[in-house]
């Protein structure tokens, strides 16, 4: 409440009575199935174009080594092609299938000579981040790279210690180069190993291995001086008495793509430890294990830090990667599993995000995978589930058969395959109908609204249909919720259903569904302002006109039927909404209530005979 404590004129801002409302996404894709890379787990990965999958997942995949499993990136493909504009995929881990690595051993210091001398290592271990062989062509390089960390020389003690003044964090294992800059003389710059060093700072000592020289003019020739006994202190504005640190390049080569990483370290004490530096990798992850063992137990292949600072590359590959077997995998990978945030695989990685409006099996069948996917869009109250029937059911009773699994308003049916070109196998081929189905909903909800039906429309690129089916069999077909596509003469392939798989009449079409679907997601998503508010009359008040405002809006867009705004949907919240039990409790109760257009599934025109009048 503000304060009015002298006298003048003050201004205030006040919330009108009504809250705009805007209305949620209702075509964004949610596809699962196997790819030729990508990520297993966590969240699934958002794509805006099939080049856009391409890049994370890879392209096509071969029909000899993945059978009836390679269907997700034609799906994808068909998704965009009929109208998708953005889509969620998230990749199933085949049967067997392994990620490369590969362990470098680093060595500390210089090489002892008995065979019984402790050394102390480094173990980096490199894995790439997707299973599969390809990541066998993945290298790791790892050389110097110098890095100055602006430690400056203050003292020197017997020309063996130095003592740093305002200096950076220095870790142990780290390679330091000296640079000395004298006036009237040249400058030499000589690398200097140190003991040891740990976390140095401002005031540290160190000592080196060695004592340190640097060259004067004596005429022609040039003479090693030892830097004089006593203190040193550089007063200079820029420091001509400096101590840098040797850090290291990594470069991550995979597929003609390259990542270069300067200046990381291999002390896990700085903050550009390797390990660290490669999670934004998105090829290869790393760790690393500190060890003591003897000199004759080091592995072969062992690399010695003095080398590496010398300037010989570790050069580690990556072996080991499968691809496992993708075609006879079971279906149940497709559901996945549940490990808590970042860790759930297959259809649970979905349970990770709330935007996703349609969902796709591409090619899954198997009736208990597919009814875990319904139950999940069910329980989540937003999405939509598109399922294909098998590509051998082809009589009307074995789809009346295999429907009779399913009753869910929330998904719906279609049948038969698709045909389209293979850019693979360079020939046509028949692909399960949900990918471009998914892309005519997009496409409808784009140009029209969601409560238009998605159906007489054509499918893009379809050149030929696995069955041909007749009215007939589809007088069959249409009440049970198998919805048909087929090919008119004169109209080209289209979609001839527009049915849930639900058994309840009130909820028998795709787009009043749908439309429920929008209306509740976008009440909910924006009546977020509510909650805490003082539960009254004005409250109330202004709940019903905000609400009231975006039904209005849906109407006059041809969402709901009636003459009028009061025809097409009312909206209570009040005390005949609420008893008092429920204010007390908190409770805000809004009744809505809205009539929905449906599609004109039959067209019945009755003609008879005008008789000439007399």
């Amino acid at each position: 409440m503000a304060e009015y404590l002298s006298p003048g004129v003050y201004v205030e801002e006040f919330d009108s009575g009504v809250k705009a409302m805007e209305g949620v996404g209702t075509s964004t894709g949610g596809f699962i199935g196997m790819a030729e890379r990508g990520p297993v787990d966590g969240k699934p990965v958002l794509v805006t174009s099939f080049a856009d999958y391409q890049r994370v997942f890879g392209g096509y995949l071969p029909e000899e080594s993945y059978g009836e499993r390679r269907f997700l990136p034609y799906a994808v493909d068909r998704f965009f092609a009929n109208g998708g504009s953005s889509c969620y995929v998230m990749r199933v881990k085949p049967d067997g299938a392994a990620a490369a690595s590969g362990t470098a051993t680093i060595c500390l210091g210089e090489e002892p000579q008995a065979d019984d001398d402790p050394v102390q290592t480094i173990q980096l271990t490199f894995a790439a981040r997707d299973i599969g062989a390809a990541g066998n062509s993945l290298s790791v390089t790892l050389e110097t790279a110098p890095k100055s960390r602006s430690a400056v020389l203050e003292q020197q003690d017997n020309g063996a210690k130095l003592r740093l003044k305002n200096a950076s964090q220095f870790a142990e294992g780290d390679a330091v180069t000296f640079g000395c800059t004298i006036v009237g003389s040249d400058q030499k710059e000589t690398p200097v190993v140190a003991d040891a060093i740990v976390a140095a700072k401002s005031g540290d000592w160190i000592t080196l291995k060695e004592p340190l020289t640097y060259q004067v003019m004596n005429g022609a020739e040039q003479v090693d001086t030892p830097l004089p006994a006593g203190k040193l202190v550089d007063t200079a504005a820029v420091p001509k008495l400096a101590l840098n640190a040797l850090g290291y390049r990594a470069t991550v080569q995979a597929d003609g793509e390259q990542e270069v990483y300067e200046n990381v370290s291999l002390s896990a004490s700085s903050d550009r430890w390797l390990p660290e530096v490669l999670k934004a990798s998105k090829w290869i992850a790393a760790s690393a294990a500190n060890k003591t063992i003897k000199k004759k137990e080091l592995p072969q292949g062992a690399v010695w830090l003095t080398a590496v600072v010398g300037g010989s590359p570790l050069v580690q590959f990556l072996s080991g990667g499968s691809d496992g077997t993708p075609a006879t995998t079971a279906v149940s990978a497709y559901t996945g599993t549940d490990g808590g945030p970042g860790k759930r695989t297959g259809l649970r990685a979905f349970l990770e995000i709330n935007d996703v409006n349609i969902m796709a099996m591409p090619g899954i069948t198997d009736q208990g995978t597919l009814l875990e996917m319904v139950s999940q869009c069910e329980n989540s109250g937003g999405c939509f589930t598109v399922l294909d029937c098998p590509s051998g059911a082809v009589s009307v009773d074995d789809l009346a058969t295999y429907r009779e699994a399913f009753d869910s308003s929330y998904a719906a049916l279609y049948h038969p395959w698709l045909q389209f070109f293979d850019p693979l196998l360079k020939a046509n081929r028949y692909f399960p109908p949900s990918g471009a189905l998914a892309g005519v909903y997009a496409r409808v909800d784009h140009t029209r609204g969601v409560h238009k039906a998605p159906a007489n429309e054509t499918v893009t690129g379809c050149t030929g249909l696995q069955v041909t089916y007749n009215e007939a069999e589809q007088a069959k077909l249409n009440p049970k919720g198998v919805n048909l596509i087929r090919a008119l003469p004169g109209q080209g392939i289209r979609v001839w259903g527009a049915r849930t798989l639900s058994s309840d009449g009130n909820w028998k079409y795709i787009n009043v569904r749908r439309l429920f679907i929008f209306l509740e997601s976008s009440i909910k998503a924006n009546t977020s302002w509510v909650v805490f508010e003082p539960n009254d009359q004005t409250l109330w008040s202004r709940v019903e006109s905000t609400i009231r405002a975006f039904l209005t809006t849906q109407w006059r867009n041809g969402a709901l039927t009636g003459g009028s705004p009061d025809e097409a949907f009312y909206v209570n919240v009040g005390t005949s909404t609420m008893t008092q039990d429920d204010i007390l409790n908190g409770r805000l109760i809004c009744e809505i209530g809205v009539a929905p257009v449906r599609p004109a599934e039959f067209v019945i025109f009755r003609i008879t005979q005008k008789m000439e009048e007399a």
